[in-house]
Formats: structure tokens, sequence, C-alpha cells
């Protein structure tokens, strides 16, 4: 069973955010330039929220509101749900099936630490299958077939 620690210690893991005050273009211009599809908002180092692409797009585009004018604050997931470094990528993939969720941040006493996003658990999933994949072939190729 793959932790959260596990995953985040194989990632880059800069953690992208902006700050609640901030226009939901800047969110938007952060996500392109580093191809993610939310960022965490954090104020005065504190998580106060989410934001991501189908937020910007469902809350503000659609309605035909100002990317520049509109702030972050009126469109981000207030409280979002956390995950620890203890808990497990299936836990992850249960809460995020439960909830509808992409993203879960990683908090560690009060600390953003990192996100974890369905793409890291599929990818997890993929290398565990294909490790078991190998140890099969190695299995029947060392027992003469």
């Amino acid at each position: 069973m793959t932790t959260v620690k596990q995953c985040i210690d194989q990632k880059t893991n800069t953690i992208f955010s902006v700050r609640s005050s901030d226009s939901v273009e800047v969110a938007l211009l952060l996500m392109r330039d580093n191809r993610v599809r939310s960022v965490l908002v954090i104020d005065d180092g504190v998580l106060v929220g989410i934001v991501s692409q189908g937020d910007c797009a469902i809350k503000v585009l659609l309605p035909n509101s100002n990317a520049k004018q509109t702030v972050v604050s009126k469109i981000m997931t207030a409280k979002p749900l956390t995950i620890s470094l203890t808990n497990s990528l299936e836990e992850c993939m249960a809460i995020m099936v439960h909830k509808h969720i992409r993203h879960l941040p990683v908090v560690e006493k009060n600390k953003v630490i990192g996100v974890i996003s369905v793409g890291d658990i599929v990818k997890s999933i993929m290398e565990h299958q294909d490790n078991q994949i190998k140890f099969l072939e190695t299995y029947i190729r060392g027992h003469g077939v």
C-alpha cells in the first residue's frame, strides 16, 4: 500500500498557490504557465482554499464575468479537504471518488507539503502493475516455461 509520503517523495512537489485577493486571471495564468489544473489558495502561510480550471470556467467564464476583476475568494472552494503524509493512495482515491474532486492538499502540522492529484494516483497504480508484471515474467521464466 503506497502512502502519500512515498508519492510526494517522488515528485518535484512545487506548490503553486495564489492569494484569495488575487484575480482569477492570476490563477489561470499560473495554471497555464505551469501546466497544472488547480492551485492552492494560501493567505499568510495558511491554506484557505483551492481553485481549479473548472471553477474558473464555470463560475467566471460561463457567466461572462471578468477574470481580471473577479477575485479568487469568490470562486474558490474554501476549507478544502486535506490529507496527511500517512494516508494511503487508496484512501485518497476513495475520497476523490466519493467527493468528486481531483486534487487533495497534503498538510502536516498546519503546513502545506504538496498536492496529490488523480494523475499521481493513476501513475502509482500503473507503476505497481508494471512491477507485478515484471515479477511474474521473471517467476515464469525462472521456472522453465
